[in-house]
């Protein structure tokens, strides 16, 4: 199937790119949001191609994949022919809703569009109206179980984290420095961080940290999570959002919302390797059931397969509720 789609979280788009299809994505020469390209920083495969923005009416799709508002409302009508814009659509909403937590009505209302959340916690809270949704959890490449946590300091990945505030808790992780080893590593760290460490390089990177610290107040569960469980990396993170229903405390990782009870179970992995590896390898096994790439990759199929062929769009039964 032909897939076309923009590039707006280049992580997802990588695990996304593991399906049997090809998937197209428009490019501009100023490289605005969605419009990157493939890029330097993943390592797609051949079955990301780029098409410039001007002949992507040329070509021919079978499901349009909207995964932001500025999609939906503005390009596609910018890049997109008529006949385009008649094909088949999923909405991919990748975050909890912003204005408020449970009565922000989300913008696709729209029984021909099916929305999909990547997490329970998103679906609960944004308001769909009478659009099919469903919810597909996140799916992470397994590099086996890398870590070494020789390194006796925490790691925080996160881009950008010095302009994007409390949101995702840069007050937080600046508390946390005071009291505790952690480095900060992705783009636009500046002065707080060690820089970016491209993709490829990251898992061999942080599975040398003794656990990985999550201080994200409200978001989507972050892929960086996912993939710090699934090469045993301890995890440690604030009990909001999704991940209260990943980690179950002091089993595959600590979480709570007292700052001073994570910083007391961080000083204890720092002080207790053994304990940080059993942790890390609990937390391994939650991400081998749950954040499985072959279970993620057949719940996409399925659903492109669903929507392209326009019969059976939605189980009233499960309610396109594909996981495991």
């Amino acid at each position: 199937m032909k897939i076309f789609t923009w590039h707006i979280h280049g992580s997802y788009l990588f695990y996304l790119s593991q399906v049997n299809h090809d998937i197209y994505i428009p490019t501009r020469a100023e490289k605005g949001e969605g419009y990157y390209g493939r890029g330097e920083t993943f390592p797609f495969g051949p079955n990301v191609i780029e098409i410039p923005h001007e002949e992507v009416k040329l070509h021919e799709f079978d499901c349009i994949l909207f995964q932001t508002n500025q999609n939906y409302l503005l390009d596609q009508y910018e890049i997109l022919s008529e006949k385009q814009r008649a094909l088949p659509a999923i909405y991919l909403e990748h975050d909890p809703p912003r204005l408020h937590p449970t009565d922000t009505r989300h913008l696709i209302n729209n029984p021909e569009i099916t929305l999909v959340h990547v997490t329970h916690f998103n679906r609960l809270m944004w308001d769909c109206g009478d659009t099919p949704t469903m919810v597909i959890e996140h799916g992470v490449t397994d590099h086996g179980a890398i870590y070494s946590g020789e390194l006796a300091k925490g790691i925080v990945v996160i881009n950008n984290l010095p302009t994007r505030g409390r949101l995702l808790g840069f007050d937080v992780f600046k508390t946390v420095k005071e009291k505790i080893p952690v480095d900060l590593v992705g783009m636009g760290t500046g002065e707080w961080g060690l820089g970016e460490v491209l993709h490829p390089q990251l898992p061999a990177f942080q599975s040398n940290y003794r656990f990985f610290f999550n201080p994200i107040r409200y978001t989507s569960l972050g892929l960086a999570i996912c993939e710090a469980m699934m090469m045993g990396i301890p995890v440690v993170g604030l009990a909001t959002t999704e991940l209260a229903a990943v980690i179950d405390n002091g089993v595959n990782g600590f979480i709570h919302t007292d700052l001073d009870y994570l910083v007391e179970k961080m000083q204890q992995l720092l002080h207790d390797p053994e304990l940080a590896a059993t942790i890390g390898a609990k937390g391994r096994e939650t991400a081998l059931a749950r954040f499985n790439i072959n279970r993620f990759t057949a719940n996409w199929e399925k659903l492109f397969e669903k929507v392209s062929s326009r019969s059976g769009l939605i189980d009233t039964e499960t309610k396109l509720i594909y996981h495991e």
